[in-house]
């Protein structure tokens, strides 16, 4: 399964932290994976390249972790960050069992 750990503070989203494996196909072959990857990837990705928010960025061999340290440009960062949550949501309720997602207040 999937963990996915969304930290907040004051009811705005500030960074995440994604690992495990979905196991609803054979690795290389599981959508849920790829699809939770690729998202992750561009949530990341854009708080950091794109929008040049400073973060706190830490990848394992299956772990990825966020924390925005940048409190400026926090709005952008909030909207990336809502919407890499909804939807992993999404993926959560459409593949059931293969996603855990936590919010957890820092």
């Amino acid at each position: 399964m999937i963990n996915a750990k969304f930290f907040q503070k004051k009811n705005c989203l500030t960074g995440f932290s994604v690992s495990g494996h979905a196991d609803y196909d054979n690795s290389g072959k599981d959508i849920v994976c790829a699809s939770v990857s690729s998202a992750v990837q561009l949530a990341s990705n854009m708080i950091t390249e794109g929008f040049k928010i400073k973060a706190d960025v830490s990848v394992d061999n299956q772990k990825i972790s966020l924390l925005v340290t940048d409190s400026e440009n926090s709005e952008n960062a909030r909207i990336v960050l809502d919407s890499l949550y909804q939807h992993l949501t999404f993926i959560s309720e459409d593949y059931k069992g293969t996603i855990n997602i936590i919010l957890s207040e820092v």
